[in-house]
């Protein structure tokens, strides 16, 4: 959750027309995230909690190639892309490992 709160401090400097576009993609993909956790989580069988840890990591892909856009348009410094990167990526292995613990014989994804 706490990037979450990153992402929507970050997007507050974007220019307003990108307040339905890029702005609310990100939001959406940044609260997707905690959201499929806690949702899989409650689903009781650890194949359904699986199936939403997947969909997380989805999100914080998808949130990854925003971040990456985000550069590119100059909206955001490298600096802070960088540490929204490794962020992710942090985000991307736990979400893998966690899978993988509760459902042991998941392969590599």
């Amino acid at each position: 959750m706490d990037l979450v709160t990153e992402v929507y401090k970050v997007t507050e400097s974007f220019p307003e027309k990108e307040k339905f576009g890029l702005i609310s993609q990100m939001r959406r993909a940044a609260v997707s995230i905690p959201s499929n956790i806690a949702e899989g989580c409650e689903r009781g069988t650890n194949k359904d909690f699986a199936s939403f840890l997947i969909f997380a990591r989805s999100s914080a892909a998808e949130l990854e190639t925003q971040v990456l856009i985000s550069l590119q348009l100059k909206f955001l410094k490298q600096q802070i892309v960088e540490d929204l990167l490794n962020k992710i990526i942090e985000i991307k292995k736990m979400l893998f490992v966690l899978r993988k613990k509760i459902l042991p014989t998941v392969t590599a994804n």
